[in-house]
């Protein structure tokens, strides 16, 4: 039986705060992922990781203050930590679920580094909040090192850039490993963001949004279905409100006009939107789905969720 390709994304709710935590939780993406097996796709799985890279983020920064021999860590290699544990619970989560399930398949997880262009303009205005809560002198500190703080009601944080995704340097390996009939976790926060100098890659302190990424790494690999599993059963209208209207199936051109009307928040619902439009309409025959993680087979099988789709409502 052939597979059909699919890039699930997981966002923060399959993790946790805590290593505990984040062990239960991802017994549940676990299930979901064996699911999407048993019914004929061949996953390539990216996830979130914004809460995991600020723990990494200020554990390392904590740690150069005990010792000063040791440096902060860079933003490029907190990336890769955190891909690399965020992969090791997941990946012997799945292999365990499909396991149980009587099914063999490998699951390899991959390091991922995301090209982006030193001009972005992400860079000039940073917006993504890394790390812990900081005092005011501690912000002043960051702010004389030449990085990025903003205030909010309870305190000072370090912000970072948050560039578009350009291309993702291990896709080959992707392709390899799916060639082979393997479930790949690659792109994990939207990958290690980096910049191309000669033959050097060089982290950047950045962040990419992950549903970009998703989108992109979907675009590569030539999948059929990109889905978003996140904390909202199906995309709202007047979310909150008593207006509030889910959308069941919209077209790519329905999604620009309820965008470019502001219905979406920009650190929530936008990005996912944004991108699922950018992947169906780079390809024939593609189609996204947004709905919570319980809710996958039914979304993907049209029953519940929100499906984009490039034309034909």
């Amino acid at each position: 039986m052939e597979r059909k390709k699919i890039v699930v994304a997981l966002g923060r709710s399959a993790f946790g705060e805590t290593f505990p935590e984040q062990r239960i939780n991802v017994k549940r993406a676990a299930n979901t992922i064996a699911d999407l097996v048993e019914s004929g796709y061949l996953p390539v799985i990216t996830h979130s990781n914004g809460q995991q890279i600020g723990m990494v983020h200020t554990a390392m920064r904590e740690f150069s203050k005990l010792d000063p021999k040791y440096t902060v860590a860079p933003m490029s290699l907190c990336g890769a930590m955190s891909q690399g544990y965020i992969g090791y619970d997941l990946q012997n989560a799945i292999r365990t679920e499909l396991l149980n399930r009587g099914i063999y398949l490998p699951v390899s997880t991959i390091i991922t580094q995301v090209k982006v262009d030193p001009f972005d303009k992400a860079f000039s205005h940073p917006s993504k909040i890394i790390g812990r809560k900081m005092t005011k002198e501690e912000a002043s500190i960051e702010e004389k090192k030449g990085n990025y703080v903003v205030e909010k009601e309870d305190g000072w944080y370090r912000i970072v850039a948050a560039p578009k995704p350009l291309d993702i340097y291990e896709i080959d390996a992707v392709k390899a490993l799916l060639h082979a009939e393997q479930i790949v976790i690659a792109g994990g926060g939207g990958g290690i963001p980096v910049l191309e100098q000669a033959t050097i890659l060089k982290g950047a302190s950045a962040v990419i949004e992950k549903d970009w990424t998703a989108a992109r790494l979907a675009e590569l690999i030539d999948a059929e279905v990109l889905i978003f599993l996140t904390g909202v059963k199906k995309v709202s209208l007047y979310y909150g409100t008593s207006e509030q209207k889910e959308l069941d199936t919209i077209t790519a051109t329905q999604a620009e006009t309820y965008i470019k009307e502001g219905y979406f928040s920009k650190g929530a619902m936008l990005p996912k939107i944004e991108a699922a439009v950018s992947f169906v309409t780079a390809g024939k025959n593609r189609k996204a789905v947004i709905t919570k993680m319980e809710h996958a087979i039914d979304g993907l099988m049209g029953q519940t969720g929100t499906t984009i789709v490039t034309k034909g409502v």
